[in-house]
């Protein structure tokens, strides 16, 4: 029972949308109704600058990261860690706050990732910095980073996280498909421009 409540408390916590704070209370912005209308790090960061997308990048981090670390606390069972990596993934991007809407995810799985294999998510990011830095689209990094989630596992022998990694790669790639659309277009925004 104590893991279920985990699990319900762990939604509801992830479910707080910190990039919609932000942006009203530090810029008067409501990320919802300018540029991307998402209340992630990339489009506060365009809207109310710099400082305030990097706070909302590492409270969405923190999302996932505290979740699965004070639940390694409870229980060391692999399955359940995924379910509130998934949990806190569920909460960031299908907020109740929001009515079911919210981020898209990369931020928090970062977070939750650092706490299943620390090395591994280490160099997913540097991959997904590195495709930002020379491509210049935070989308294409963020694909990079959950495309390579699951091999960075393997390479480093946390294999039991990699099956939840294949499911977090295919829900983030799905919730950035119309950026995968644009890309393909040659019609995606850089990061410094304002969408």
């Amino acid at each position: 029972m104590v893991l279920v409540v985990w699990l319900v408390l762990t939604y509801l916590a992830a479910s707080f949308p910190f990039g919609l704070w932000a942006g009203l209370a530090l810029a008067g912005v409501d990320p919802r109704r300018a540029g991307s209308r998402n209340t992630g790090a990339t489009n506060v960061a365009r809207l109310c600058g710099t400082k305030c997308g990097v706070l909302v990048l590492l409270l969405d981090l923190l999302k996932g990261l505290l979740p699965v670390v004070v639940g390694s606390a409870l229980s060391d069972s692999w399955i359940f860690l995924s379910l509130v990596g998934l949990a806190a993934l569920l909460g960031h991007m299908c907020s109740v706050f929001l009515y079911g809407k919210g981020g898209k995810g990369v931020a928090t799985t970062i977070g939750v990732f650092l706490a299943y294999a620390p090395g591994a998510a280490l160099l997913a990011v540097a991959a997904c910095i590195l495709v930002i830095w020379r491509t210049g689209y935070v989308s294409a990094g963020s694909l990079t980073l959950v495309g390579a989630m699951p091999l960075t596992l393997v390479l480093t022998g946390n294999v039991r996280y990699a099956p939840v990694a294949l499911v977090v790669a295919a829900w983030v790639a799905w919730r950035h498909r119309e950026n995968i659309g644009r890309l393909a277009a040659g019609q995606e925004k850089g990061w410094r421009k304002k969408a």
